[in-house]
């Protein structure tokens, strides 16, 4: 892909994140590198606890990644980078070729708008996010690992002070959630490349939108004529060049990357849920305020909505981890592991809010026991 057929400058998005990314709580000295050794430490311990509670094989001593201990600024710079891979497809669409034809000064102008959008966004998210698994960064170019988990420390600080929680117990806790993304992605290999050709397909959808288009050459020629009268400062920022409807096939690609977000994000809550006193000592604590807290909304559904220009579905989660609990009580936890078999196995948008409904579809009815049997 050739930086003349994208509509993102990388480089320009990634400084706008650093610049606009707030600092944060600072520790100094021995603090911090305690604090990074903690967080590391409690990375690795999240790897044997969430094998213990999925029971997936591939999450044994899994060890495939790499585990970075962030600032808010080195976040939002790292999705930039796996952001790029998403639009790879634009290159060989009605839009690479429409942002060829620009003059230096409209595309300099429409990728400007874009990247800016994009920087805005992960700079404002980047203080929100305590921790993500990326599993496109090796896409990207920029790792040679598989993936990469990363722990946003500065916000990891900061909540465990403001809700005055023990910091160790704090720390296992969000990366028993990170790590069971990380999990997903081993125990389903096939995942990442398919949930990447969802959203690359909706991203060459828009690339072959005329009314995408024509929306993006109409906001630069519109900044170029503003910037001449130099009325640009009086006027409202160009639209989005994200706001656009799909069509009918767009929007079942929509709706089947919400149920597995949700699955997704569902399942990493429900092994939190799981662990006792016995592995986070102020476990029931922690759930207490942070739930009190009205935690902020997942960075994955926040980044894709962002993107599509839709509005981000407030109960996705928590439906994906009701959706999964159900399953687990029902019929235990080896018989939900069978939803990472293949992309038959996962649910619909509709099954996220009838889980008996992708019971009856994969699983089907229960094999009667053996007393059942003989009391028949």
């Amino acid at each position: 892909m050739t930086l003349r057929r994208s509509p993102i400058s990388r480089s320009t998005a990634s400084k706008i994140a650093g610049f606009l990314a707030p600092a944060g709580p600072k520790l100094k000295g021995e603090d911090a590198t305690k604090a990074v050794e903690s967080m590391r430490a409690a990375a690795d311990a999240a790897v044997e606890h969430v094998y213990a509670i999925t029971r997936l094989e591939a999450a044994h001593n899994l060890r495939d990644s790499e585990v970075l201990i962030v600032d808010r600024a080195s976040w939002a710079k790292a999705n930039v980078q796996s952001f790029s891979v998403l639009l790879a497809p634009l290159a060989s669409s009605p839009m690479g070729k429409k942002l060829e034809s620009m003059s230096a000064t409209e595309y300099k102008l429409a990728t400007s708008a874009a990247s800016a959008e994009l920087g805005a966004i992960l700079a404002f998210l980047s203080g929100k996010v305590l921790g993500q698994y990326d599993p496109y960064a090796q896409d990207a170019g920029v790792s040679d690992k598989v993936g990469r988990l990363m722990i946003v420390a500065p916000n990891l600080v900061a909540l465990e002070k403001e809700l005055n929680l023990e910091p160790e117990d704090f720390r296992l806790w969000v990366c028993l959630h990170e790590q069971t993304h990380r999990v997903q992605f081993a125990a389903a290999p096939w995942l990442k490349d398919y949930m990447l050709d969802q959203v690359r397909a909706l991203t060459n959808e828009m690339g072959d939108s005329q009314k995408f288009m024509e929306q993006l050459v109409s906001s630069s020629r519109k900044a170029r004529a503003e910037l001449k009268g130099k009325k640009l400062a009086d006027t409202a920022p160009p639209s989005r060049v994200f706001d656009q409807g799909f069509t009918e096939e767009g929007r079942a690609r929509i709706s089947h990357l919400t149920a597995i977000m949700s699955l997704m994000e569902g399942h990493a809550n429900v092994v939190m849920d799981s662990v006792d006193r016995s592995i986070v000592p102020t476990v029931k604590t922690i759930r207490q305020r942070f739930e009190r807290r009205s935690a902020a909304q997942k960075f994955l559904t926040k980044f894709i909505y962002s993107l599509l220009g839709m509005d981000a579905k407030k109960r996705q989660y928590r439906d994906g981890q009701k959706f999964v609990q159900y399953i687990v009580d029902e019929r235990g936890m080896d018989a939900f592991n069978r939803i990472w078999t293949s992309p038959n196995t996962l649910p619909t948008e509709d099954e996220i809010h009838d889980p008996q409904a992708w019971i009856d579809r994969v699983l089907g009815q229960p094999k009667e026991t053996s007393s059942n049997s003989a009391e028949a």
